[in-house]
């Protein structure tokens, strides 16, 4: 269910408050009343307001000082003023001081709600150019999300397919894979994307803290609490609130989230008031929750809650076919970032890059291209450079499996190494395997090889070539 557009509205005249309140609540806003600013200023601690409207001669506090102390807690808050006639230089130099606009007394209506829906479009218009300043995304690679192999194809078709929606996503990967990468191409792609996007590692913050972190708290809540803290959701309102590794939460805040996911409603610590979220969950896991649920250690009712769109991420090692163009889009972005001008990466780099079994997935193959583009000397990345690096110092571990599975394994890379001596001449490999010709060619066959494959030139990997296919 979408919010109504939250209004805060404050004067120490009620009867001013009681018509202006029940007007605006005929457009459709919700409307907050206070007749006191350190009161208005505590319902703005504790709310998400689009609009503050407040009187500019108040006792305690003027209005100024009012919109200056909400625009602290949340710099896209906008501000209209109301003003006597012989007051209007003062509104207009708050105006100057971040204010919006100014209405004079008595209220025009028709005037007062013109500059209430053009306030909404400038807050809605920060909150997404502050999102988009943390989020540029390339249409096309989904930011760092490189890939054409076709489990990756498969990824991208689901990102596509879901983010209109407002299904609940549980994005399941080992690290490194780019499991917030996706919650972030979701919600770019969403009719979200005008919202925040908020992420949190639940496995990063002890569960003490966990709890305070996503539902905050109100002043006083607990020894410390000098001043009230908005959570997660509330941050996270007409957007996309992604939670890390949520398979690691403890019974106690599956049970606190399962309550927001049904309800919608969110209780800051310390505070008798609940307050209703809009905001679509997505999650990730490294852990397989299915599992975990049989096991007894997290909530089926959470777990059918949030596993609505399974999305999937298989791990580097499953889409080699992906490791060269993921090489080049790194080295071309860390090149530009410290100003150097890496070209070209001998053929030899790449047989060790896609070889290697990348324990770490996508983010330790950005971690080894930094690192390369950091300490080369020149425009050309060589082997000699992988000296220090894990793509020469280990083998990968031994994976025992059947042994006809570990026959068929060996014969098949025994075949690829074959032809890639031979560059493809089947009468000189089949030689060299002692095998007749004939029998050579249904043995390659059976495992789906392609001499023709192996009869290109290898050429060193172009950074500087466009990743999209013209």
């Amino acid at each position: 269910m979408e919010n109504k557009r939250r209004i805060l509205l404050v004067d120490d005249d009620l009867n001013i408050l009681e018509v202006l309140k029940m007007r605006l609540e005929l457009k459709g806003y919700e409307v907050v009343t206070a007749s006191d600013p350190e009161e208005a200023l505590a319902l703005f601690e504790e709310g998400d307001f689009d609009v503050v409207i407040t009187d500019q001669r108040m006792d305690k506090m003027t209005g100024q000082e009012l919109m200056l102390e909400c625009q602290k807690i949340d710099p896209t808050t906008q501000v209209i003023l109301f003003t006597a006639y012989g007051t209007i230089e003062q509104a207009v130099a708050t105006v100057k001081a971040g204010a919006f606009s100014y209405v004079t007394k008595p209220v025009d209506h028709h005037d007062l709600a013109l500059k209430i829906e053009k306030a909404i479009e400038k807050r809605d218009l920060l909150r997404q150019l502050a999102n988009l300043r943390q989020m540029v995304v390339e249409k096309f690679l989904f930011e760092d999300m490189v890939g054409e192999s076709p489990k990756m194809k498969a990824v991208f078709r689901q990102i596509m397919a879901v983010a209109p929606t407002e299904s609940t996503v549980a994005i399941y990967g080992e690290s490194g894979t780019g499991k917030e990468l996706v919650a972030k191409a979701i919600h770019i792609h969403s009719q979200r994307a005008k919202g925040p996007f908020v992420a949190v590692n639940c496995a990063a913050i002890p569960e003490t803290l966990l709890e305070d972190e996503l539902f905050g708290h109100v002043k006083g809540a607990f020894t410390g609490a000098v001043a009230s803290k908005v959570g997660l959701f509330v941050q996270a309102n007409r957007g996309t609130l992604f939670l890390d590794e949520v398979g690691e939460m403890s019974p106690t805040m599956q049970a606190k989230l399962l309550r927001v996911v049904e309800t919608g409603e969110v209780r800051p610590l310390g505070s008798d008031q609940v307050k209703k979220v809009d905001v679509r969950l997505i999650v990730a896991t490294k852990r397989d929750l299915q599992k975990m649920v049989k096991e007894g250690l997290f909530r089926e009712d959470l777990y059918y809650r949030i596993h609505v769109v399974p999305i999937y991420l298989p791990p580097l090692r499953e889409r080699k076919e992906d490791i060269p163009l993921l090489m080049r889009h790194f080295f071309k972005k860390f090149s530009e970032k410290m100003g150097k001008k890496i070209e070209t990466i001998q053929p030899e780099v790449v047989d060790l890059f896609v070889s290697y079994h990348w324990p770490g997935n996508v983010r330790e193959l950005e971690n080894l291209v930094e690192y390369l583009t950091a300490l080369a000397p020149g425009q050309v990345i060589t082997k000699a450079m992988l000296a220090n690096t894990p793509l020469v110092q280990e083998r990968p571990p031994v994976e025992f499996r059947p042994l006809r599975e570990a026959k068929d394994q060996f014969v098949r890379r025994y075949l690829e190494d074959l032809f890639k001596l031979t560059r493809g001449n089947v009468s000189q490999a089949a030689r060299l395997a002692g095998y007749y010709r004939a029998d050579f060619y249904k043995l390659f066959q059976k495992y789906g090889l392609d001499p023709k494959k192996y009869r290109q030139r290898r050429e060193p990997l172009d950074v500087g070539k466009d990743l999209r296919k013209s």
